[in-house]
């Protein structure tokens, strides 16, 4: 599942090709995405120009002209493509490659764009959603309303952590994937901060030390930081091209890395797999305490 970084690519990539370009027309090829697309509310987008795209969360927010906001979640395999008026297709994150013979099958939305360019959501498992709202109603929506800070936020602190975690019993791990708490975090890069900052996964929050506290809030800044830049650093070269330049993913440390040798500097340890809220959940059985 695409998560902060991942996300935050896309609405990158994505701001320079279609600011301020009109929708001219919308087809859907498939509606049944985890909530059906309300085609009344979609078609009130044609003949408006996109103004601009921000994210919240794992949320990309296209902002029309006449404030109308369109809400996106990419589920678990949604995607968008950008076919420019030469027909050239492009790939806006890291995190897929591109295959013509497969991807029409799932080109659930194609917009059409002025000067004969197309923005196309793409959606294998069809969890992913589109929705639409005025920009004045838009935090009251049940999906951004009880959202905790964004973890490259200010808000996202040690007090805030600290009065957060007061008088409850939770796994580190299970709090950091929390969307109430920090806003963007899931499974994967709630792996490698725990890694990095020497904390079990399971390990109870009441039991966290402000020192292994500080070190959580501080590596989970820079790990952001760090897959943001990579994917970042490669968006214009997200071409039909199956190379990976840029995807964090080359960059694991624990995540998926079962069996392999502990990549810390005088730790022998072993990287383990246990399950925890049915997540996959990987952790050095040496250096992480």
């Amino acid at each position: 599942m695409p998560e902060l970084p991942e996300v935050e690519v896309v609405k990158k990539s994505l701001i320079n090709k279609t600011q301020n370009l009109t929708v001219k027309a919308v087809k859907i090829n498939d509606g049944r995405l985890r909530y059906k697309i309300d085609r009344n509310e979609i078609k009130k987008i044609i003949g408006l120009k996109f103004k601009k795209i921000s994210r919240r969360s794992k949320y990309l927010l296209f902002l029309f002209s006449e404030n109308i906001v369109m809400l996106v979640h990419l589920g678990m395999t949604g995607k968008f493509f950008f076919v420019n008026k030469n027909k050239k297709k492009y790939k806006t994150s890291f995190y897929y490659d591109i295959n013509e013979d497969k991807d029409k099958n799932h080109d659930r939305i194609i917009f059409d764009l002025s000067n004969n360019q197309k923005l196309i959501y793409n959606d294998i498992r069809k969890f992913g959603f589109i929705k639409f709202f005025k920009k004045n109603k838009l935090e009251d929506s049940t999906h951004l309303k009880y959202l905790g800070p964004e973890p490259l936020s200010t808000k996202f602190n040690i007090k805030y952590f600290k009065e957060y975690i007061y008088g409850k019993e939770r796994a580190v791990k299970n709090l950091l994937m929390d969307q109430k708490f920090v806003a963007g975090l899931g499974n994967i890069y709630a792996n490698e901060i725990l890694f990095f900052s020497g904390v079990k996964p399971h390990k109870k929050i009441k039991k966290l030390s402000d020192n292994e506290i500080k070190n959580i809030i501080k590596l989970t800044k820079k790990i952001i930081k760090k897959a943001i830049i990579l994917g970042g650093s490669s968006i214009r070269d997200f071409s039909s091209s199956s190379g990976k330049k840029g995807s964090f993913q080359q960059y694991f440390s624990v995540y998926s890395k079962k069996g392999k040798k502990c990549i810390k500097k005088n730790c022998n340890g072993i990287i383990e797999k246990i399950i925890i809220s049915n997540r996959s959940t990987f952790y050095c059985n040496k250096c992480q305490k």
